[in-house]
C-alpha cells in the first residue's frame, strides 16, 4: 500500500477510471490554462519526451473525431500537465458513450502504427489548405501569424504540418515516430471551453485525456485522480461545514464558523511568527482611486483585471493588491538609515476580477484576503532580509508538513524601470540565494513587471505541484514611481529597496489546498474541532460540560454531543467531521476523572487523568505539527 492510501485508507491503486459523468469537478483535475494569441495556440506544449508522446495522442484523437463525426471544425490540441487535450465544434453535445467510440478508433490507429510525417506548405498554400477543409480555427491562428510578421517585419515563415496516416493537422511539433510509440492512454472527461478562452468567441466542446508510458503509470494516475475527486476541497468543504459559495457573490466564499476557525488559527501562527520578527501591523483602504494605479503602472498592465467603481464621475476601483497604497504609510515620516528594516503588514482584502469561467472553489476566486507584507530595506540589507524571508516560508510550512521548492523568475519582456535596476535587483536576490546555501531553479521572463521574484513551490499528499509563496525585490515600482527615500549617514537622499512577500499567499487558496493535502483531517493544531466529549447517557452531560471546561481553559477548541443519537452513532459523526479526539464519558470514567480518547483513525488510547490528557492535547497543539 502507498504511503497515501495509509494515510487516507484508502486502497491501493487499481485500473478503473473514475466517473466521465461529474463535469462540475472536472476542471480542478487539470492544469489547462487558456490560450489566447497565435503564438500560444500554435505551441503544442511538448517540452519533453512524454509532452510529445501526449501531443501526439492528442492528433489520434482528433483524427478519431473527425471520423466518427464528418464536418468536426478543430481547435488546439496541446499537451498539458499529466495528459492532454482537444477542442472541437460539433453538431451535437458529447456524451461519455462517445468516449469510448473515440477510444475504440484511437487504438486502431495506434495499432496501425502509422509514422508522424512533417512537411511544410507556402504560407498562402498552408492557408488555402485548411481554407478548403472548413477549418477556421486554423486559418484564423495562420492570419494572425501572418498579421504579426507584418507588424514586426519579418516574413512569414512556411506553414508546418503533420501528418498520419489520413489525418493531418497544423503543428510545429515535436511528435513521436510513429502512433505505435503512444503508451497505454484513457479519455477522462468531456467540458465546455471558448476559442482562445474568450467566452465573446465560439463555444467548442474539450475532450481531456492522459496517456503514460506503461500501464502501472497510467492506473496510479487514474487513482491519484480519483482520490483527488475524493479529496475536492469544494465537496468536503460542504461536507465539513467549513465554507459554501452563492452566486449573489460568484466568486467569493461564505466563510462557516469551522471554516473561520481554521483562517484565524492560520492568522493567528503567522501573527505570532511576524511579532517575532518585528513586523508592524497596517490597514489600508479597499476602495483606491484610478490615479494611484496609473502611478504604479497597475493601470496600464492590470487594469482589465480590477472592479472599477464610479463615484461622482471619478474612476476609483477595488484594490486588487496592498503594494502601492504601504508607500502612503513609508511617506507619513522622514526617514532614516537608522530605521531600516521596516517591516509593514497587511491582511488586505482584495478583488480581481477573474471571468467566471476560470473561477474554482477557493483556488480561484475574485475576493481574498493575502498574507501580505512589504518590507523596506537598505540595499545593504537585502541579502540578509531575503535569507530572514526564506526562513519564514520554511518555519511556517513546516507547520502543515510542506517542504517548499524555490524558483527564480526573472525579468519580463513588459518590465518597467531602468534595466541596470533590474540588473541589480537581479544579482542581489542570486546573492541572498548563496548566502543561505538554498537551491533554485530559473524562471526566465517570469517575473512580475515591476520586480524580479522568487517563487516558492510544494508538492501535496497526492504528488500535485502547487505554487504557493512569492517574495519580490523592488528597486523600481515603490521606490522609484512613489519617489520612496532616507536619510544616510551622510545627510544624503537615498532609495530604499522594497520587498513585497506573501508566505500563505490568498489564505483562501491556501486552506483549499490544505483541504485537500490532508484530506479534511487537519492536524491537531489547525482542526477547527480538537475534540468531542461524548456522554453515554443524559446523567453524564454535566460532566462532560465539566471535562469540556478543563479542555477549554488550555485553549483547546472542544464540542460536547448533547444529542439524543446512540454512543456509537455520536462517534461516527465526530469520525465523520474528522475531528482528532473523541472522548466517551460513562459513570466509570466521571468516578475516576478519566478520560480514554479515541482518534479519528479508529485508535483508542490509555485512559488518563482530565488535567493530563488536557495538558497533553494543549502541548500538541502549541507545537503545531503535523503527527
Amino acid at each position: 500500500m502507498t504511503d497515501i492510501a495509509k494515510r487516507t485508507g484508502t486502497d491501493a491503486p487499481d485500473s478503473s477510471a473514475p466517473d466521465a459523468d461529474e463535469p462540475e469537478l472536472e476542471e480542478a483535475l487539470f492544469d489547462a490554462p487558456e490560450r489566447g494569441s497565435a503564438d500560444e495556440l500554435l505551441d503544442a506544449g511538448a517540452h519533453s519526451e512524454l509532452d510529445a508522446m501526449r501531443h501526439s495522442t492528442a492528433h489520434v484523437m482528433a483524427e478519431a473525431v473527425i471520423e466518427l463525426f464528418p464536418g468536426t471544425q478543430l481547435g488546439i490540441g496541446p499537451a498539458i500537465a499529466d495528459g492532454f487535450y482537444y477542442d472541437f465544434k460539433l453538431d451535437r453535445p458529447l456524451t461519455p458513450a462517445d468516449l469510448a467510440a473515440i477510444e475504440e478508433r484511437m487504438a486502431a490507429s495506434v495499432a496501425a502504427d502509422q509514422p508522424f510525417v512533417r512537411r511544410e506548405l507556402p504560407p498562402e498554400e498552408g492557408r488555402a489548405f485548411f481554407a478548403e477543409r472548413n477549418q477556421p480555427f486554423k486559418v484564423e491562428i495562420l492570419d494572425d501569424l501572418a498579421a504579426k510578421a507584418t507588424a514586426d517585419g519579418t516574413s512569414m515563415p512556411p506553414t508546418t504540418l503533420y501528418q498520419h496516416g489520413p489525418f493531418e493537422d497544423l503543428c510545429k511539433g515535436p511528435h513521436v515516430a510513429s502512433t505505435a510509440k503512444i503508451g497505454p492512454f484513457k479519455l477522462l472527461a468531456i467540458s465546455g471551453a471558448y476559442w482562445r478562452g474568450d467566452e465573446k468567441r465560439p463555444a467548442l466542446q474539450r475532450i481531456y485525456g492522459t496517456v503514460w508510458q506503461s500501464q502501472e503509470d497510467l492506473d496510479g494516475y487514474l487513482w491519484r485522480r480519483a482520490e483527488a475527486k475524493k479529496r475536492d476541497h469544494r465537496r468536503l468543504g460542504v461536507a465539513l461545514d467549513l465554507f459554501s459559495f452563492h452566486d449573489v457573490s460568484p466568486g467569493s466564499a461564505f466563510w462557516h464558523p469551522k471554516g473561520q476557525k481554521i483562517w484565524r488559527t492560520l492568522e493567528a501562527a503567522m501573527r505570532e511568527l511576524q511579532d517575532r520578527r518585528g513586523y508592524q501591523e497596517v490597514s489600508t483602504p479597499i476602495l483606491v482611486h484610478k490615479k494611484l494605479w496609473e502611478q504604479s503602472g497597475h493601470w496600464a498592465n492590470y487594469d482589465d483585471n480590477m472592479f472599477r467603481v464610479e463615484v461622482e464621475d471619478q474612476t476609483f476601483s477595488l484594490k486588487p493588491m496592498n503594494c502601492p497604497e504601504s508607500t502612503y504609510i513609508y511617506r507619513s515620516k522622514l526617514r532614516s538609515y537608522r530605521d531600516f528594516p521596516i517591516r509593514y503588514s497587511e491582511y488586505g482584502r482584495l478583488h480581481r476580477n477573474e471571468r467566471s469561467g476560470t473561477l474554482s472553489g477557493l483556488t480561484r476566486v475574485r475576493q481574498f484576503i493575502q498574507d501580505d507584507a512589504h518590507v523596506f530595506v537598505r540595499p545593504d540589507q537585502l541579502t540578509d532580509e531575503i535569507g530572514a524571508l526564506l526562513g519564514e516560508v520554511r518555519e511556517a510550512y513546516s507547520w502543515v508538513g510542506l517542504t517548499p521548492r524555490f524558483a527564480f523568475a526573472t525579468k519580463p519582456d513588459k518590465a518597467i524601470g531602468d534595466p541596470a535596476l533590474w540588473e541589480r535587483a537581479e544579482q542581489l536576490i542570486k546573492e541572498a540565494f548563496a548566502a543561505a546555501d538554498i537551491s533554485y531553479v530559473v524562471k526566465p521572463k517570469d517575473g512580475t513587471f515591476y520586480a524580479p521574484k522568487i517563487d516558492i513551490y510544494i508538492d501535496d499528499a497526492l504528488g500535485r505541484e502547487w505554487q504557493m509563496a512569492t517574495i519580490q525585490a523592488d528597486l523600481v515600482m515603490l521606490p522609484e514611481r512613489f519617489d520612496l527615500t532616507y536619510v544616510d549617514e551622510d545627510g544624503k537622499q537615498q532609495r530604499p529597496i522594497a520587498i513585497h512577500r506573501a508566505i500563505y499567499g490568498s489564505l483562501e487558496r491556501f486552506i483549499g489546498i490544505l483541504v485537500e493535502h490532508f484530506a479534511g483531517a487537519f492536524p491537531l493544531w489547525l482542526a477547527p474541532v480538537q475534540a468531542v466529549v461524548v456522554p453515554i447517557a443524559d446523567r453524564h452531560i454535566d460532566a462532560a460540560r465539566e471535562l469540556a471546561g478543563v479542555l477549554r481553559e488550555r485553549g483547546l477548541r472542544v464540542e460536547v454531543d448533547e444529542s439524543s443519537n446512540r454512543m456509537q452513532y455520536k462517534i461516527r459523526a465526530a469520525q465523520e467531521q474528522k475531528v482528532p479526539y473523541m472522548v466517551v464519558l460513562g459513570d466509570r470514567e466521571i468516578e475516576a476523572r478519566t478520560a480514554s480518547p479515541r482518534t479519528r483513525a479508529g485508535e483508542q488510547q490509555p485512559a488518563e487523568a482530565w488535567e493530563t490528557f488536557a495538558d497533553r492535547l494543549a502541548a500538541e497543539s502549541r507545537a503545531r505539527g503535523v503527527a
